[in-house]
């Protein structure tokens, strides 16, 4: 059969999955930080990388099925197998069903967020698959044409089947709503009416606007502290909101500008960071370009901010995704190194006594 003539060498499949599977989960995480248009790559390539994974499956689930149906064959390591496939198979069919324009709802969940979580527990139960099992490919494994003609035809198929999706959901209106990132439309226009979503542990206590104070320090000539009378929204600009969980919203948001702010504390000349705190120790940092294109926002679409959204202050940060919006800010510091630490912080802020900020 021709699947024969080009199916690879069985330690060459086992690879290759382990290499797809690494490869999809790379750029399902870099999807989670790319909000550009020219970012639009990385999102091609994701999706390429687990439709090619559909054929490495076949192969593989082809070889392995009379141990599997045997069930008197069966160990801790088929059971282990069996729910690595299913894992496998059912994040590969969330996310063609979500980029198919299906926006069905799990739990609290929509399908796009099921799709990542099924992906990134794929991983610990791959390496639990793979212990012990690991065999190096031989010289002969990649012997003769057969092994590049496969492995060009799997990489093939990935950017067929990909193009083939989008062209068929182009012809039959098939998530026409979609941004680049997979996200569909929720509340547009509508205030402060779109989802309140959150990153890990999000639930902070309402502020008082009355004990609520910005602090604006760190490698400055000079530090401020305002307070809410002091924010006078005098800058504004249309956005879009693109959260990680699969939903966008566009408003037009009025605030602070963060290079107005900057320009009345004088930066460091060799300052190069700008990191925004929440009040619960959740934050995100910015190049202090880039930041001072940014927006401390105090309204939305002429309405003041909720809590729920982050009132009194949250970043509005053009091309970054939700996460990356950080709500309730009390705190700007400018610095000449990245603080790295914040990539602990939006995990584990949530889970102390107060709460993350995000989206």
């Amino acid at each position: 059969m021709a699947h024969s003539r080009l199916e690879l060498p069985p330690r060459l499949v086992d690879w290759s999955i382990l290499i797809t599977v690494g490869f999809a989960v790379a750029t399902g995480m870099l999807t989670l930080v790319s909000g550009q248009p020219g970012d639009a790559v990385v999102f091609v390539l994701h999706g390429m990388g687990g439709l090619a994974l559909v054929v490495l499956l076949f192969w593989k689930l082809r070889r392995v099925r009379p141990r599997v149906t045997n069930r008197a064959a069966w160990n801790r390591g088929t059971l282990v197998s069996i729910l690595l496939t299913t894992l496998a198979l059912a994040a590969l069919a969330t996310g063609l069903v979500w980029t198919s324009g299906g926006t069905f709802v799990v739990g609290p969940w929509l399908l796009l967020f099921v799709h990542m979580a099924l992906g990134v527990l794929v991983i610990p139960v791959l390496v639990v698959h793979l212990r012990g099992r690991v065999r190096l490919p031989t010289t002969n494994d990649f012997a003769g044409r057969r092994t590049a003609l496969s492995s060009l035809a799997v990489v093939g198929f990935g950017a067929l089947v990909w193009r083939f999706q989008r062209e068929a959901n182009r012809v039959f209106g098939l998530a026409s709503d979609q941004r680049f990132t997979g996200s569909t439309e929720e509340g547009t226009d509508a205030g402060n009416a779109f989802p309140v979503t959150s990153w890990v542990a999000d639930d902070p206590d309402p502020i008082d606007p009355d004990d609520w104070q910005l602090r604006v320090g760190g490698a400055v000539e000079r530090e401020r502290t305002l307070s809410t009378e002091d924010l006078d929204p005098d800058s504004e600009g249309r956005t879009t909101l693109d959260c990680t969980s699969g939903w966008y919203s566009t408003h037009d948001w009025r605030g602070l500008r963060v290079g107005d702010l900057l320009d009345t504390v004088e930066p460091a000349p060799d300052a190069q960071w700008v990191s925004f705190r929440s009040v619960t120790g959740y934050r995100w940092s910015l190049p202090i370009e880039e930041a001072r294109d940014a927006l401390l926002a105090t309204r939305i679409d002429g309405e003041r901010l909720s809590h729920g959204h982050g009132f009194p202050l949250r970043l509005v940060a053009p091309g970054r995704r939700g996460f990356q919006w950080v709500k309730w800010i009390d705190k700007i510091e400018v610095s000449r190194q990245r603080d790295t630490s914040e990539w602990l912080a939006i995990f584990v802020s949530g889970f102390d006594e107060t709460s993350t900020g995000g989206q």
